[in-house]
């Protein structure tokens, strides 16, 4: 198959094409047999696509909220009614008293109270005005106001049903009150989130970088034949990344109290140990990516797919984990970054006490031992 012009004269030789056809054959054989690389290639895309389809929305859908009706009257039962029908709202639970509503939100359950003043629907009929209050948590600042802004139009809907059934001019007052950041700040949020999120990426990557890096390089082998046990040589490799993290969660800390003005409302004792709690989950958690990598550049995209997006998308740190589906919200409870942000939340901004965050610790603690274990068992059967 020949191609001329005035100046060249060029000849392909039908052998070239098929030796063309035999060297893309070999590299398609080269990608199939790598199953990370087809991992990445095939199961990245589809994974970012439900991720990114389902998890990020401005909706908030399926928040747990609290009803306070010491009145529990006709016309607290119809907006209560109203509410619970909607999408946006999930009533767990009815509280006796106003007493109970700090313990309530100390546990970190729920997201909004609605409280009804007594005699509800007596002052309606004989004064034309009643009282509600929507008591939120605003440690997520963006969520409380959707709560406070949905429950708000509920019941001034109610409100006109009402009205156009008696053709009474009632008006139900609706009092708004923060907790833990009245003045808003998104600051409140998004610090808890980026210093879980700092810590990960810091412990997590740069430790299976840097283990990979010795295999990769062929000075592991070295290491190895060294009269050093090989657990030490793990150890010294993982501390430097263990005191670089601890001097980021200090400077996060000062900036986010003195620049920031984010306070540290509770024990600053169990925050510190919280988070050195969590680091030692990343560095184990880099490790045990080490064990299934051969290459830097493999360990760096197993961390970023793995580590960074599931931590910003599933962790509660831009979004509300109760509007996605069941099975993100599943799977959100194996990423330990969910359970660091919550403990912060709680320790750093509601200012509970450490039984508050048991729950976290605990399952903190677990994850640390299972991916330890886990992670050592395959690193000394990989090197042996």
């Amino acid at each position: 198959m020949c191609s001329s012009n005035w100046h060249v004269r060029q000849c392909v030789k039908p052998g070239s094409m098929k030796q063309f056809g035999t060297f893309v054959k070999k590299e398609f054989h080269h990608i199939f047999r790598d199953k990370r690389t087809m991992l990445i290639l095939l199961g990245m895309p589809v994974i970012q696509i439900i991720l990114f389809g389902f998890a990020i929305t401005t909706e908030v859908k399926n928040s747990q909220i609290a009803i306070c009706d010491p009145s529990k009257d006709i016309a607290t039962r119809s907006i209560i009614e109203r509410i619970s029908k909607s999408p946006y709202f999930k009533v767990t639970k009815y509280l006796d008293s106003p007493a109970e509503i700090t313990t309530l939100f100390r546990e970190g359950n729920t997201g909004m109270v609605i409280c009804f003043s007594e005699r509800f629907n007596e002052n309606l009929l004989h004064s034309g005005k009643a009282q509600v209050q929507l008591i939120a948590d605003a440690t997520d600042p963006n969520t409380a106001t959707t709560l406070v802004n949905y429950a708000t139009a509920i019941i001034a809907t109610t409100q006109q049903d009402m009205m156009m059934q008696t053709n009474v001019p009632y008006r139900i007052v609706t009092e708004t009150k923060l907790l833990y950041n009245p003045q808003m700040k998104g600051a409140y949020n998004f610090v808890p989130g980026v210093l879980g999120m700092i810590l990960m990426l810091i412990c997590a990557m740069m430790t299976s970088i840097a283990i990979v890096r010795e295999k990769e390089t062929g000075t592991m082998e070295v290491l190895l034949v060294s009269p050093m046990k090989p657990i030490f040589i793990i150890l010294a490799k993982v501390v430097p990344y263990f005191i670089l993290s601890c001097v980021n969660l200090v400077t996060v800390l000062l900036l986010a109290v003195f620049v920031l003005g984010v306070p540290v409302a509770g024990s600053l004792f169990w925050l510190i140990l919280v988070s050195m709690l969590f680091i030692f989950v990343s560095l184990a958690l880099g490790l045990l990516v080490s064990t299934l990598t051969e290459s830097q550049m493999a360990a760096m995209l197993i961390s970023g797919m793995a580590f960074m997006m599931p931590v910003m998308l599933l962790s509660g740190m831009m979004f509300p984990i109760e509007s996605m589906p069941l099975p993100l919200q599943w799977i959100s409870n194996i990423i330990p970054a969910k359970w660091f942000i919550i403990a912060v939340k709680d320790l750093m901004i509601k200012g509970t006490d450490v039984s508050a965050v048991i729950k976290e610790i605990i399952i903190l603690s677990s994850m640390a031992g299972i991916i330890l274990i886990v992670s050592l068992s395959k690193f000394k059967n990989r090197l042996e």
